[in-house]
């Protein structure tokens, strides 16, 4: 388990999926040749052979006041289009509780978009229904985020088996849901960042403490070969150019301040800092 520290913040990595391989469906401009021209990928990011290194995780974080969980992974249960991610069978709800955080101790579940891969376990299957994992938490879920897929469900009929039908759906029916602006602020110590063009609404989650400070990224990149290629959009980006924008963006303000860059689908070691290479930008970790 990865473990970082910002100020009085604790930040926790709990891995549900690893892959090496097979993320043409995400990057399919990240070919091996490309991974190869990125020489700081290797050993971490990318295998000798260039494929790319790849994790679903979610992240705890405990702050002197609250416990937030980042992004639920993908879940247990659930009928999914991608055949590895269907049905998963994990002891994921096990790791948490052995982290120190069992789920009735969660205060926040914070979504930093709605897709399948981050809102998994805001359910669990219990007795045939789809149930809120977390029970004492509030679901935090971008205003615009939330409101854009609620319409694309009504649209498609509200599949019951859509992510957002067993694992958005019934938390909002619960009542837990709590819909933000896209740059609430969580605690002292946490708050979101709009970072659109992936989805509608797409943030991600700014930590400052004692003078220090993290950024979770959400899915504004999906791997580190973004950093050296920010143009280089994901297959599944709601609205590519404004992606690439944000990516150029956040480059920008966080190259060489210091930030710790937390990648939410970054294979180990997951972390390190923006620094200036050339006309882009290079991962140091």
């Amino acid at each position: 388990m990865l473990t970082w520290r910002i100020g009085d913040v604790t930040i926790k990595r709990i891995v549900e999926l690893e892959a090496t391989g097979g993320s043409a469906f995400i990057l399919p401009e990240a070919t091996p040749d490309l991974a190869k021209s990125i020489s700081w990928l290797f050993p971490h990011f990318a295998d000798a052979t260039g494929n790319l290194k790849m994790s679903v995780h979610a992240l705890l974080i405990e702050t002197p006041t609250i416990r937030l969980i980042v992004d639920t992974c993908i879940g247990n249960d659930k009928q999914r289009d991608i055949p590895n991610w269907s049905n998963l069978q994990t002891r994921f709800l096990d790791e948490i509780t052995a982290a120190g955080f069992p789920r009735e101790s969660i205060d926040v579940v914070l979504c930093t978009h709605l897709h399948v891969d981050h809102v998994g376990w805001n359910t669990m299957l219990v007795e045939g229904k789809w149930t809120p994992t977390f029970p004492n938490a509030r679901y935090l879920i971008g205003r615009d985020e939330f409101e854009y897929w609620r319409k694309e469900e009504e649209q498609l009929g509200n599949p019951a088996t859509s992510p957002f039908g067993d694992s958005v759906k019934p938390v909002f029916d619960a009542g837990l849901v709590e819909l933000v602006t896209t740059t609430h602020r969580v605690s002292d110590e946490i708050s979101l960042e709009p970072t659109l063009g992936h989805t509608p609404g797409h943030v991600s989650v700014r930590i400052r403490s004692k003078g220090e400070q993290a950024l979770i990224t959400g899915d504004f990149m999906h791997h580190p070969c973004q950093i050296a290629k920010p143009d280089m959009s994901s297959a599944v980006d709601f609205d590519p150019k404004a992606a690439a924008a944000t990516r150029r963006r956040m480059f920008e303000s966080l190259a060489g301040d210091g930030t710790l860059v937390i990648g939410t689908h970054f294979a180990a070691p997951t972390a390190g800092r923006i620094v200036p290479d050339g006309a882009v930008w290079r991962f140091a970790v």
